[in-house]
């Protein structure tokens, strides 16, 4: 049977993006476990679902999950640095597993998510690929061969949905950072101005010049020079 292109779980998915976008990243895990939880009602056969997210600077982190078993499978492929998710995650668009008891192709994780969880079924979609970070979605089933092919077209429908909320939460979260970054390299140049009697020009090549001479962003550096007067003055 054909998927319906608007079912009443995609309507649901869509206000989720509106709310997303409305909220901004006030409460992003909250949004997040709510696309999870909705994506893993939608899709046939789901039981659980959960977001991955693999990147350089923080390793793997679950930043979504309906169920502790999708932590634990998580924490294992954090262990073993393998499994379906994150070959979802860097390589591949969609990964499928039909029976993990019998799928060879990530030996050292298999053995441990059979160990700890009853999972035997799950497929997982890239959600986003970026030179350091990628991320992905995942469902999980208990019983063997739970995804059929048109669950997998509905789950890769709700993948791109997911995506753009992600990408919503992120650049969010980016322009966030940014505006407090600028406050506190906008204070450390006041500060640097009053003590050294500057104007703003050479309080910011002072503050630059610190960063590259010990390789420092500058928004690090800035926040030590406020956090050091701060200490400074409660003395």
């Amino acid at each position: 049977m054909a998927v319906e292109p608007f079912s009443s779980e995609i309507a649901e998915m869509a206000t989720l993006l509106a709310d997303t976008q409305n909220r901004g990243t006030r409460d992003s895990r909250r949004t997040l476990n709510e696309i999870a939880k909705s994506a893993t009602r939608a899709v046939p056969g789901a039981q659980y679902a959960g977001l991955t997210m693999v990147s350089k600077k923080e390793g793997i982190r679950n930043v979504a999950a309906t169920h502790p078993y999708v932590v634990a499978l998580n924490d294992v492929q954090r262990n073993v640095q393998d499994g379906p998710c994150l070959t979802a995650a860097w390589g591949n668009h969609t990964v499928r597993v039909d029976d993990l008891s019998v799928d060879e192709r990530w030996p050292a994780y298999r053995a441990s998510a059979v160990e700890l969880t009853p999972i035997r079924s799950i497929v997982s979609f890239q959600v986003f690929a970026g030179e350091h970070a990628s991320g992905a979605l995942n469902f999980f089933a208990e019983r063997p061969h739970a995804f059929t092919d048109d669950a997998v077209e509905l789950g890769l429908i709700f993948a791109t949905h997911t995506a753009i909320a992600w990408g919503m939460l992120r650049r969010d979260e980016q322009f966030r950072s940014a505006l407090i970054s600028r406050d506190d390299i906008g204070q450390a140049k006041g500060m640097l101005m009053e003590r050294f009697d500057i104007d703003a020009v050479r309080a910011f090549e002072l503050l630059k010049r610190l960063s590259q001479d010990t390789n420092t962003p500058l928004h690090e550096i800035a926040k030590r020079v406020t956090l050091a007067r701060e200490t400074k003055s409660e003395r």
